[in-house]
């Protein structure tokens, strides 16, 4: 009994760790729409708006968290154009200019970067110079759009689990109304504005969800002033 009050207690200490949250929360598992909100030590910040997640909504992703398993809810996997549910931890910032400054790594996109969602290649899931041993399915981080000038790595799928997705991230929407292939896309403007205020020494994570999975989060995070 003690050692399981220990867990708990160590656990609401590590999540409490994470002083830097950006909650996007969609209507349900089917919208392709959903909205963004920033907290800062359990307080808001910056005025919620609305972004764009996979043409196909929403499926549950692996995180640094495992979320209660629900049987109406599909699996993210490779391809198919889900967002990940789930809490990730925001890991790099990303972009065409080489010298750009932020409190988060950095990775310049040149045009031999690029992300592996080959899940049957040893990088698979990891953005790396182009290898050797090319393999057969990859994205370039220097594309021919700006949909990549600026964007922000989610940690979705750390120990590559074949086929349960890759290459997720915040970036630049290709239009308004444009769904994604899995990821969360928004104006340029705001995707500056996040990455401008992230700072890895606050753990800034993601917590992405579809407005059912409300009252969960909030057992695990109940001082964030959820709507």
């Amino acid at each position: 009994m003690l050692k399981s009050f220990l867990i708990l207690i160590s656990l609401q200490m590590f999540l409490y760790s994470n002083q830097q949250i950006i909650l996007v929360v969609s209507d349900d598992t089917n919208s392709s729409k959903a909205t963004l909100s920033c907290f800062e030590n359990n307080k808001k910040v910056f005025t919620k708006f609305e972004v764009n997640i996979g043409k196909n909504g929403l499926g549950l992703g692996i995180g640094k968290i495992t979320l209660k398993t629900d049987t109406k809810e599909p699996l993210k996997y490779e391809g198919d154009k889900k967002a990940p549910i789930g809490i990730f931890d925001l890991t790099h910032i990303f972009g065409y200019e080489k010298d750009l400054k932020f409190n988060m790594p950095y990775l310049h996109a040149t045009k031999k970067l690029i992300c592996v969602d080959d899940s049957n290649h040893k990088s698979y899931n990891q953005i790396i110079n182009m290898p050797k041993n090319m393999p057969e399915s990859f994205e370039y981080m220097k594309r021919d759009d700006n949909q990549y000038e600026l964007g922000i790595v989610v940690a979705h799928n750390e120990n590559q689990v074949k086929k349960r997705g890759s290459c997720i991230f915040i970036h630049v929407y290709k239009t308004k109304k444009s769904p994604t292939a899995g990821c969360t896309s928004m104006s340029l403007k705001n995707v500056q504005k996040i990455a401008n205020w992230l700072n890895e020494e606050k753990n800034p994570i993601l917590i992405q969800i579809p407005s059912s999975r409300i009252k969960e989060i909030k057992k695990l995070y109940p001082e964030l002033p959820l709507d």
